[in-house]
Parts: structure tokens; C-alpha cells; sequence
């Protein structure tokens, strides 16, 4: 517990070095005066909700990702789609998530306590920070300030990068948010908690290159680990749920480095880590290296991709309610 704690924080410390400069619109105490519990209140919250279904980690942290790569980090993933306008949480890409509820139940209870303070962009780093830790992986400072979008629209998911990407696609899609090739391959090591429907991952199994035949494989997955999802998944299964990291999808771990090293990353996006010399060789280092290594790494592209395009100061909102705006 003592080398837990003296980890923490000295993580801490390097990221008020790190980071204090990039942070000047962000604050780690944004909150201290108008609502100095909030990170206690959506810990809480998430304690309970994790402790009844721990398989929303996942979702809750991919909601993140997904809210940040479209108009930046402005809980825009949040809104429902109206009469009028179709929405982000409606595109395909997003019509997976889950943890929509979850969220509202926290926003719910930080309303009570802090009327129209806490953002909803906010809310959403901190409850994916917080999903990360309880599935015992690291925890980092989650800088403060982000204010609400009130656009939302399904057309612009197309920034997401999908599961079939290939890595020359996915360094110009991280490239375009300010990522890094290595904030790449740290954040792909977010699928070590979580579940995929198999229509995200089929076509490696049965029609890679378009011949719908038992023999039209991805070359670049383990045959062993193909025959055992083809006893989960056809090639027109739009509704069965696979583990990410078989055996470890609960836990945030290292092993999805281990399995992307053996040719077992469930994604085409996860198999092209190893076409380039720089994440290869992450991939292999973390697969066999220290966990809290690849904790640090992992806090800090976290930070790196919660600063992407946020609104701060008077520009968006703050929404009384996620999922719609005032």
C-alpha cells in the first residue's frame, strides 16, 4: 500500500511539472470553491453502479474517447438525437455504448449538490478516470474546466477511429486531434476492460478480403484464437458480446500487450500496432515489463486526450441534464 501511495504521488507531482503549462485553461481546482466534492460524489456514484454491473468500465471509458475525438472533450456523445437532428450517440459507431444511464444517475447527484455547476464533459473525464481505477488500473489528476457542447451531429463521428483501421489511417486520425503515435499505442491498451460485438471483428474471421469463405482469413490473426471466436461469432452477428481480453476483461492489466504480441488482438486496429518499428516494440516491451510503467504512460495520454478541443471559460454550457442541452 506505502509504494501504491508513494506512486500516486509522485505521479502527481510530474504531471503538475508536465503538464501545468499545456493546462493554462484547465485547472486541477476548478471546483474547490463551487463544488469541492465533486470528485468525491462521482467516485461514490461509480463505486456503487461498478459494484452492480463491472462491466460498464469499459463503456464508460470508451464513451470518453468517443466524446473527445468528435468536437473535443464537450460531453457532445451525451445528447439525444431530436426531430430534427440526429445525433452523435445515434451514428453507427456509437449505437454500441452503453453507460448513457450510469451517467445521468452521477449528474443527478451532482445537480442536487452543486445546482448548475459541474459540466457534463467534466463529469465524463472524471467517471472514466474513476473506471479505470476500480478496475484496478492507474489513477492520474484530471484537470478541471471543460464547459458543454450544444452541437451534436451523427456525420462527424467519421473522425472516430474504427476497429478496421490500418496504422498508416490511425496516426492521421490521432494526428488530427494533437496525438501522439505513442498516446496510439498507450490508448489502444484501453480494450484490456470490455466487451465487442462481433460485427466489429467478423470480417477477420470469414470475408477478410471480401471472398465470404472459411479460407479468408486476416493472415494477421492467431488460427487458434480465429477457430475459437468463429464458435461465438458468424459473419451477420450483430448482437453477441466477446471479451476484449479474454479471461482479464474486468481487470485493466497489461495483457492486452500480451495478446496483440501473439497475433490475438480482436481488432484489425489492434493487429497494426505491429506493423510499425516504434509501437512493435512498445507492444513486446509491456507484454513482458513493469505494469506501473505502463500505468504512467497510460495516466498521461489519458490527460493528453482529455485536452483535446475543449471548451472553457463562457464559450458552450453548462447542461442541467447530459442529454440535452439548456
Amino acid at each position: 500500500m506505502a509504494s501504491r501511495a508513494f506512486f500516486l504521488c509522485s505521479l502527481q507531482v510530474a504531471f503538475l511539472i508536465l503538464f501545468g503549462l499545456a493546462e493554462a485553461q484547465l485547472q486541477l481546482n476548478f471546483y474547490s470553491k463551487t463544488c469541492p466534492n465533486v470528485e468525491d460524489i462521482v467516485r461514490k456514484e461509480m463505486s456503487e453502479i461498478l459494484s452492480i454491473a463491472p462491466s460498464l468500465a469499459g463503456p464508460i471509458l470508451r464513451m470518453h474517447f468517443h466524446d473527445c475525438f468528435v468536437r473535443g472533450c464537450d460531453g457532445s456523445v451525451l445528447i439525444d438525437s431530436t426531430k430534427n437532428n440526429t445525433a452523435e450517440k445515434d451514428a453507427p459507431p456509437n449505437q454500441t455504448l452503453r453507460g448513457f444511464n450510469a451517467l445521468e444517475r452521477i449528474k443527478r447527484k451532482l445537480e442536487k449538490a452543486c445546482p448548475d455547476t459541474v459540466s457534463c464533459a467534466d463529469l465524463l473525464a472524471i467517471a472514466a478516470r474513476d473506471a479505470v481505477l476500480l478496475s484496478k488500473g492507474p489513477t492520474w489528476p484530471v484537470w478541471l474546466g471543460r464547459r458543454d457542447g450544444r452541437v451534436s451531429i451523427a456525420n462527424e463521428t467519421k473522425q472516430l477511429p474504427p476497429p478496421t483501421a490500418n496504422f498508416t489511417r490511425l496516426t492521421q486520425m490521432f494526428g488530427a486531434k494533437g496525438l501522439s503515435i505513442k498516446d496510439l499505442v498507450v490508448l489502444s491498451a484501453g480494450h484490456t476492460i470490455g466487451t465487442s460485438h462481433c460485427s466489429s471483428f467478423s470480417d477477420r474471421l470469414y470475408n477478410f478480403t471480401g471472398k465470404v469463405n472459411l479460407n479468408d482469413i486476416d493472415p494477421l490473426l492467431d488460427t487458434q484464437y480465429i477457430s475459437r471466436l468463429r464458435t461465438r461469432c458468424s459473419l451477420t452477428d450483430n448482437t453477441t458480446l466477446v471479451e476484449m481480453d479474454p479471461g482479464s476483461f474486468k481487470t485493466f492489466d497489461t495483457s492486452y500487450y500480451k495478446l496483440v504480441a501473439k497475433g490475438r488482438g480482436l481488432f484489425h486496429s489492434d493487429a497494426s500496432l505491429l506493423a510499425n518499428s516504434f509501437t512493435k516494440d512498445y507492444v513486446f516491451k509491456h507484454a513482458n515489463g513493469l505494469e506501473s510503467d505502463f500505468f504512467k504512460d497510460f495516466a498521461a495520454s489519458m490527460i493528453n486526450m482529455g485536452n483535446v478541443e475543449v471548451l472553457t471559460g463562457s464559450q458552450g454550457e453548462i447542461r442541467k441534464k447530459c442529454y440535452v442541452v439548456n
